[in-house]
């Protein structure tokens, strides 16, 4: 069986979205990011997706040419009335409605031996870390300050998880992917 994986970007003072709640600074070059060799090899050993219903937001229910053509669950306490744009026979969404462990559990079983990739947003990695759900934790770091934002790393309580760094990558404009193991 695969591994539960998550990850985003944050800027280099800790920040995965603006003040104002956009992550457009911190894809600035998506394109070049998204045909790196990690990227590539992390799409093909992505079986399924799991993601927050703001993150499937930020893509305006349009996932034509989506990177990931893999089955995605998406944790929300109500699903949109539209059904998503770019649907096809490999890229499927389910709107899971019971909670974050049963997204997780369908997500590993629609995976199979392939890994269950999850894209954010900064609750649902707080929530899986706290929950010990995720096996790797995967932080592209941009190098450039925010100031102010959301912070990933904010509400893990008293008792956050332990870390143990697995890869340094470094990416195009700068970039450095980091890839940890978390500790059970």
């Amino acid at each position: 069986m695969g591994k539960v994986l998550g990850g985003m970007a944050m800027s280099l003072d800790g920040f995965v979205n603006d003040s104002n709640g956009s992550v457009a600074l911190l894809y600035a070059n998506f394109e070049a990011f998204i045909n790196t060799d990690y990227m590539q090899e992390q799409m093909k050993s992505t079986g399924a997706v799991v993601m927050g219903r703001k993150t499937y937001d930020m893509g305006n229910g349009d996932y034509t040419g989506y990177e990931y053509q893999v089955s995605i669950f998406v944790v929300t306490h109500k699903p949109p009335k539209k059904a998503a744009k770019g649907q096809n026979s490999k890229l499927k969404f389910s709107f899971v409605t019971d909670g974050l462990e049963s997204a997780v559990a369908q997500a590993k079983t629609a995976a199979g031996d392939k890994d269950v990739t999850v894209v954010g947003g900064a609750s649902t990695i707080q929530q899986l870390l706290k929950a010990k759900l995720l096996d790797e934790l995967h932080i592209t770091v941009v190098p450039i300050l925010l100031n102010e934002g959301l912070r990933l790393f904010d509400k893990l309580g008293d008792h956050p998880p332990r870390l143990e760094r697995l890869k340094l990558i470094e990416s195009p404009a700068g970039r450095t992917d980091i890839i940890y193991r978390v500790v059970k």
